[in-house]
Order: C-alpha cells, then sequence, then structure tokens
C-alpha cells in the first residue's frame, strides 16, 4: 500500500505515550488536536511527546489562529524544532471546528487564516511581517530558540473551495475530515476515525461503541453547528429535541462537551451501538482494506486515524496492522 498510516490524537495528558506506541508500531505521523476548552496544551503534548521518541512525525492538526498570537504560534514551532528537528514536525492550520465553537463563535474567515498562516511563516523565515500595525521579528538568541529560517511543511485543514484556495496559496497539503479529495495536487491527508472489530465480534459490541461512537457523534455536530439541515438525516430530529432544553447561550458547551472522546450524555439518545454500526465507522480488516483503497484511488495520500475508547493502544495496533495486512 502506497498510502502513509498516520496518525491522530484528541489531545490527553496520555497522548506522549499513545504517541511512543504509534511510533512503535509504525506510524508515519501523529497529528494533536488543537481546543483548548476540551484537551490540554497542544504544543506542551507535542514537546512531551518529543522526549519520548525520535522517529515519528509530529504536530498540531489543526491550530486555529485566533487561539494564538503569531508570534506565539513561531515560537512554539522552533520550539518543537528544537526538540524533534525540523525534519519531524508538520504544522496543520484550520478555520475553526469545536476549538471555535466551544467558545461559543464561528470560523474564522478564510482570509484572516491565510494572513495568520503567512505571518507565521515569514517570522520562521526569519523576517519582520507586520501585524497589527507593528513589524514583529523573532529575536531569540543561540539556546533560546531555533535558529532561523525554520522550514517546517502547512498543511491546511480545508473542506470547500475557499479553504482549498488557501491550502494552494499558502499550504504544502490539505488535511480533510470528510471533503473529497482533489486528485493530482500532492499531500492530502484523510482524517479517519473508528474501529476495527475482531475476529468473530458483532458491530454493536459494547467495546465497538466505546471505540467509535465518537466518530458517529460527530457528523450530528458538524450538521447541527454549521446550519446544514441536521433534521434531513435519521435521528436528526430526536437529536435536536435532546438539546432544546439547554438554554442557547450555553448550548455550544453542552454539543462540545467529550467531542471525539466519547459520546456524551445527551448524543446517546442518537447515537446508540446501532447507529454507530451503521455509520460506516465500524470495520472488518477486510473493509477497512477497500475504504483504504478507494481513498487511495480518490487521491488520498495519507490516513490519519484517530483512536478513541478505553484501550488506545489496541486501536493503534489492529487499525495499522489491518491496513497493511
Amino acid at each position: 500500500m502506497a498510502l502513509t498510516i498516520s496518525c491522530a490524537f484528541a489531545t490527553s495528558m496520555d497522548t506522549p505515550e499513545h504517541v511512543e506506541i504509534a511510533e512503535r508500531l509504525g506510524y508515519e505521523r501523529a497529528w494533536l488536536y488543537d481546543s483548548p476548552a476540551l484537551y490540554p496544551d497542544v504544543w506542551v503534548q507535542l514537546c512531551r511527546a518529543a522526549d519520548r521518541t525520535s522517529r515519528i512525525g509530529l504536530g498540531p492538526g489543526v491550530l486555529i489562529p485566533s487561539l494564538r498570537h503569531p508570534m506565539t504560534t513561531a515560537a512554539a514551532i522552533a520550539t518543537l524544532v528544537g526538540l524533534a528537528g525540523a525534519e519531524r514536525v508538520h504544522v496543520g492550520v484550520g478555520s475553526g471546528f469545536t476549538g471555535r465553537f466551544a467558545l461559543g463563535q464561528k470560523p474564522l474567515p478564510w482570509a484572516k487564516v491565510q494572513a495568520w498562516v503567512e505571518c507565521v511563516q515569514a517570522l520562521l523565515a526569519g523576517g519582520t511581517p507586520e501585524w497589527e500595525g507593528a513589524r514583529i521579528a523573532m529575536l531569540q538568541p543561540e539556546g533560546f530558540g531555533s535558529a532561523r529560517p525554520i522550514e517546517v511543511p502547512f498543511v491546511i485543514g480545508a473542506a470547500g473551495p475557499k479553504g482549498r484556495a488557501v491550502a494552494h496559496a499558502v499550504g504544502d497539503g490539505m488535511i480533510l475530515a470528510g471533503g473529497a479529495p482533489e486528485p493530482g495536487i500532492g499531500w492530502q491527508a484523510s482524517l479517519t476515525m473508528g474501529t476495527v472489530l475482531d475476529d468473530g465480534e458483532v458491530p454493536t459490541s459494547e467495546r465497538a461503541y466505546a471505540a467509535a461512537g465518537h466518530a458517529a457523534a460527530v457528523s450530528y455536530h458538524f450538521l447541527a453547528e454549521n446550519e446544514l439541515g441536521i433534521e434531513r438525516i435519521p435521528g436528526g430530529a430526536e437529536w435536536v429535541a435532546a438539546y432544546e432544553a439547554v438554554p442557547t447561550e450555553v448550548r455550544h458547551l453542552s454539543i462540545h462537551d467529550l467531542h471525539l472522546i466519547d459520546v456524551n450524555e445527551r448524543d446517546r439518545a442518537v447515537v446508540t451501538p446501532e447507529t454507530t454500526a451503521a455509520a460506516g465507522v465500524v470495520w472488518t480488516p477486510a473493509e477497512l482494506r477497500e475504504r483504504l483503497a478507494q481513498q487511495e484511488a480518490a487521491g488520498i495520500t495519507e490516513i490519519a486515524y484517530q483512536p478513541a475508547g478505553p484501550d488506545i493502544e489496541r486501536e493503534l495496533a489492529t487499525f495499522i496492522d489491518a491496513a497493511t495486512g
């Protein structure tokens, strides 16, 4: 299989250990989610992972520009480069999903994302870009940061045409969460969530639900928050009804509770073992290989698999065994 097999994590305090396991299993890269309302600081955990590993690629996937000043991000990238080496570092950037919605905000305009990425890239190159009406530059001397220029790839979390245009303008590739790839344009990573079944295991097992329920729940979050007609999908009206009792000013907090970690209490009204099994996120090894072959044929070059549930090591091991078997 020509596909690159990487992993992604809903960042936790145990993620550095899980990245170490992923390296041992043969995963190429690790992407760590950045959503401060839900997860610990992504840069701290990336640096902890760098101290425990020697080969696997490391990077956030994806950063949301409104969460950090460009200088803060440039300094964080330089710190990770100093620990892991530039050849191991990659940077994902997007306009915001839970990293914005969990704060009660809509995704950023793509023009702002592009300007922020260009500023960070200019800082890493040793330039003096303008930000907020003033010239800024990385001033860290030897021993206080990595020497400039620093060259690391930027991968843009894009779905629609505006995001893809930004990816073409300032990115080295795209990371997709359900969006269709563009054949022939190079690096395209597909975020993949779910679980591989054991021999003889039924798709509605308690274990499969614990490991893949989060992957079924996220589609309801996405459609609801982006106002894309959740009522038209199976269980959509029931999902809306489950949240109607929550005051509108804090409803976003309830929606994103346990996002990409588990199925929260209200989501369980709709996201059951049966709906999880029907969502296409529970696979036999043969079904997974067929799915990956179809993605590769469509133009995907990298799979970024996000494990979940109580046994992350088991999920990582069974996925890569099935994917490469």
